[in-house]
């Protein structure tokens, strides 16, 4: 890593205070899980862990530099970066620059333009909806929006409980807030033809039709089954780091309230027999059913730790309307983290569920005809490698698990989800240990197969955060 890169970030750090630190936290919750910012108590770890997520890299330092203009740095955007207020002005105002959303720059500033008698008003107006001991003197108002989204009192799309409580003594706050929600509607975020169908207006503007949800109210809303194969057989194909894929699905869907339960180390008939148990049970009183399947694999197919294969559409087809008549209806997820062959994608050091440094994983089904409310999440395309690092798990997974905890507090929906993870690994390049002298670089490309019918939208539970 660049020299002049580490020495910037250090002089950067130095330079920040406890409560800047706390800012530049909370402006990076749209991409940083809020468990991993929790136990950041110190500016060198924060930019660490915007290294990890790629937000910030030699050469590339425009998310920094919008942090900085956010909190009132200009002297480090001066000092480090080169740049000024009025460079970040107009930088910021070119479309799709900006990282940190409306809603973070929003409540950012409402805290700032809070006077401390504000703040004492706020929390006092709180104490039916939180706990006693987050309204303590001590809490900044940046700490109390947080508990609010925690226990979903504010979210991007509803601020009403903080407009009602600051129009008794903040009109001038709560007319900001009218003014955010009347830009919101006019930007909606607009619906993929392809998913959500429309009609085409007369001047040939798309007029989005409503789209339906499927229904989540049941608890648990359904089984979470996670079939992860680490030892085989033949001990090089033993897959270092999925354990720590399963940690983090587990964490994610047993807050996400699924009756969550783990398969290690399955041959290939294990993989169908047990996929085709679940299928037989019960699911009358469940929402959902949702499966990742973790280990080596080909072009439409899953190996065993025997090293024999089975057809990701015979799995899938257990889960038809008439194998599976209590669930017809109902969504049916399948998450692959596989490789489908392998050719890796011309472009971290990290591994491939395939063998070698960095590892690979291939599978998946490239259509399922005649199978309705059937979602597919593929860590890769047919015929490309899937990657896996060692220490910390498959770059899919990973990134899948993280931004659920990212969007599924703010009601945004799966496929939605689904397609900000493609945005995310398909950016990134990883460098496979071969043959060659100091690796080749190599891309990845999840891929979404879906029959969904309505939108899949994870209800998060009142006042539950995710645990660690």
């Amino acid at each position: 890593m660049n020299t002049d890169f580490h020495k910037l970030l250090f002089e950067v750090s130095e330079a920040l205070v406890t409560d800047e630190l706390a800012a530049l936290k909370f402006l990076s919750l749209d991409h940083v899980p809020m468990r991993k910012l929790e136990a950041i108590q110190e500016p060198k770890a924060f930019f660490e862990v915007l290294q990890e997520k790629d937000m910030i890299e030699a050469g590339d330092l425009a998310f920094l530099r919008e942090l900085l203009y956010r909190i009132g740095r200009i002297d480090l955007l001066a000092a480090h970066l080169g740049s000024s207020r009025e460079q970040m002005e107009r930088d910021l105002q070119v479309q799709g620059r900006a990282k940190v959303s409306a809603y973070r720059q929003l409540l950012y500033g409402i805290a700032e333009d809070l006077t401390p008698e504000d703040v004492k008003s706020v929390k006092f107006l709180l104490q039916k909806q939180l706990p006693k001991n987050k309204l303590q003197d001590n809490a900044s108002m940046l700490q109390v929006f947080l508990e609010m989204e925690r226990n979903r009192i504010i979210k991007e799309d509803d601020l009403t409980m903080l407009k009602d409580i600051l129009k008794a003594f903040r009109a001038d706050i709560k007319k900001k807030i009218d003014i955010y929600e009347e830009k919101k509607k006019e930007l909606r975020y607009p619906v993929p033809v392809s998913v959500h169908p429309g009609e085409q207006g007369a001047e040939g503007k798309t007029t989005n039709l409503p789209v339906e949800t499927y229904k989540m109210k049941n608890i648990p809303h359904g089984y979470c089954v996670i079939l992860n194969n680490y030892i085989f057989n033949n001990p090089k194909y033993n897959r270092k780091g999925t354990v720590k894929d399963g940690e983090a699905v587990k964490r994610v869907f047993q807050w996400l309230q699924f009756e969550t339960v783990e398969h290690m180390d399955l041959e290939a008939k294990e993989i169908y027999e047990k996929v085709k148990e679940y299928s037989k049970r019960d699911h009358r009183n469940m929402d959902c059913f949702v499966c990742f399947i973790f280990s080596h694999g080909e072009k439409q197919k899953i190996k065993g730790i025997d090293d024999e294969f089975v057809n990701i559409k015979d799995l899938v087809s257990c889960f038809s309307g008439s194998n599976c008549p209590s669930l017809a209806g109902k969504p049916k997820v399948f998450f692959i983290q596989a490789c489908q062959g392998s050719v890796g994608h011309p472009a971290v050091a990290v591994e491939a569920d395939f063998s070698g440094h960095l590892e690979t994983d291939a599978t998946p089904p490239t259509s399922i005809p005649d199978l309705a409310d059937i979602l597919i999440g593929m860590s890769t395309v047919e015929d490309y490698l899937s990657f896996r690092r060692t220490e910390s798990g498959s770059v899919y997974i990973q990134c899948l698990c993280d931004k659920m905890e990212l969007l599924c507090p703010q009601g945004v929906d799966l496929l939605t989800i689904l397609t900000t993870v493609n945005e995310e690994v398909g950016g990134k390049e990883f460098k496979v240990w071969d043959q060659m002298p100091g690796g080749k670089l190599e891309k990845q490309m999840p891929q979404i197969i879906t029959t969904l019918r309505k939108q899949l939208i994870f209800e998060i539970p009142q006042g539950q955060p995710i645990k660690e």
